[in-house]
């Protein structure tokens, strides 16, 4: 998660923004802005609001991406699992 804030703060001094101004365009605190910032501690829900107020909203996409299709049984397949069943 501090890789993820590191990368967030640069995006944002690239873009000029005052952390003021970034927490206003993504609509969080101040203080939420700068605990993710110093410490990357934060909800997903801040770090989504932060990445498209950045527009970083692409990357968000790509992290839990759909399985590819790479036979017909994986078209034919009923339905997709709902729960797991290891602990």
């Amino acid at each position: 998660m501090r890789g993820v804030a590191v990368r967030a703060r640069r995006a944002r001094l690239e873009q000029n923004l005052t952390q003021n101004g970034l927490a206003s365009r993504a609509g969080v605190s101040m203080g939420t802005l700068k605990l993710f910032e110093t410490s990357g501690k934060s909800s997903f829900e801040t770090i989504v609001k932060i990445a498209f107020a950045l527009g970083a909203e692409a990357e968000i996409e790509t992290l839990f991406p759909d399985r590819p299709i790479t036979s017909i049984d994986d078209v034919l397949e009923a339905a997709p699992r709902k729960r797991g069943r290891r602990k």
